[in-house]
């Protein structure tokens, strides 16, 4: 449900504000008050029907009108959007997970919302090691078409968004606090870049400073934003281990890197690896995991339903054309397949993937595809 423009940013002030006012809660407001008007015109009863808590309606009942307009004044000076759990804008996987925040605070593209996501995390305190692979995943996953989703901590979130935009990528930071105090404040110039071309946000209005209760909340939006959550470094006491488990309880895919044994940030990970977290020792670890769920959506859906007849064959673009062409009824390798193609390696990943998902080609041991006959 879209609000109208007169009343609904104010309403949705209202709603940032409410305690323990969620997405489920407010799609239910909604269902029983046009525009939300049950906001600003609250009726007790009502609003206990519909689940809102009792502090939620003394709030609502009693709003402190200076914060309001106070944030209302932010909004239009900032260029920051609200994002409301009864829009359809709003991602639907996060919508779809525990305790979805009722609105989100967005600084930067809300539609990059909407890519597919994939949730890397870690130490803030990592290796050499550790930051230079989080880096480079980050970056492949970027160039394969996923969205990299983090919370802009120093260490391997940074290191991530980094790699993301070093691919020319979407990256989302979810944050802690409100959006214009942004923790830490060594990361404000790397907020800025990841702004301009992805996504920063938060569900904390703004002047809520960066406490250290907030990180499981900021940590239950990165989980639920993601198709799946990989950790890369993180100590056996660590809030990496959150988002792991709040992804595991959204019922999202748990990867995690393994490391050696003698050093300290790879226990968390391998306590993961131990309950039944995927281990990834390389991109397409990831990739296998995830194709199901990210079949209609990774790299833009380049393979687009057919306009005719209803159940006829896809409809494949030049590029899908050009791969399916140079694959023979032999298997041929990725190497093979560049130097046929001139495309690269990781678009060939990429489409392999989406042509195998919808019966194209055929996998064969030692990474290599065949067409499949009638192809």
């Amino acid at each position: 449900m879209e609000l109208r423009a007169d009343h609904g940013r104010r309403r949705l002030v209202l709603a940032a504000r409410t305690p323990g006012l969620d997405a489920g809660r407010l799609q239910a407001v909604a269902g029983c008050s046009a525009d939300l008007e049950l906001l600003e015109r609250p009726d007790p009863g009502t609003l206990a029907a519909l689940g809102l808590t009792t502090a939620a309606i003394a709030w609502l009942r009693a709003p402190d009108g200076a914060r309001v307009e106070a944030d209302l004044r932010w909004l239009e000076s900032s260029g920051c959007t609200l994002l409301a759990g009864t829009d359809s804008a709003y991602p639907e996987l996060l919508r779809r997970s525990p305790d979805a925040p009722a609105v989100l605070y967005v600084r930067g593209n809300p539609a990059c919302l909407l890519e597919p996501q994939l949730a890397m995390v870690g130490s803030r305190n990592p290796t050499a090691g550790g930051r230079a692979t989080a880096r480079e995943f980050a970056s492949r996953f970027a160039r394969l078409g996923l969205t990299i989703t983090s919370g802009l901590a120093v260490g391997i979130d940074a290191a991530c968004h980094e790699g993301a935009l070093a691919a020319g990528g979407f990256t989302i930071a979810v944050l802690g606090c409100g959006l214009d105090v942004v923790y830490p404040r060594e990361n404000i110039p790397l907020a800025e870049r990841v702004a301009a071309s992805g996504a920063v946000i938060s569900e904390f209005p703004p002047g809520t400073p960066a406490l250290r209760e907030h990180f499981p909340q900021r940590n239950r939006i990165i989980a639920g934003l993601a198709h799946g959550t990989l950790v890369v470094e993180a100590a056996r006491r660590s809030g990496s281990l959150i988002t792991a488990r709040l992804a595991g309880t959204a019922g999202r895919e748990v990867f995690a890197l393994p490391g050696s044994i003698h050093n300290p940030l790879a226990r968390g990970c391998h306590e993961l690896i131990r309950q039944g977290a995927k281990l990834v020792e390389c991109v397409e670890d990831v990739l296998a995991e995830l194709k199901i769920s990210l079949a209609d959506q990774l790299l833009g859906s380049s393979v687009q339903p057919s306009q005719g007849t209803p159940g006829a064959a896809p409809v494949l673009d030049k590029a899908y054309k050009i791969l399916l062409d140079a694959l023979a009824f032999e298997p041929a390798s990725v190497d093979s397949l560049i130097e046929r193609t001139g495309l690269n390696s990781e678009s060939i990943a990429s489409m392999l993937l989406i042509l195998e998902l919808d019966g194209h080609v055929a996998p064969h041991p030692g990474g290599r595809y065949s067409r499949m006959a009638g192809q």
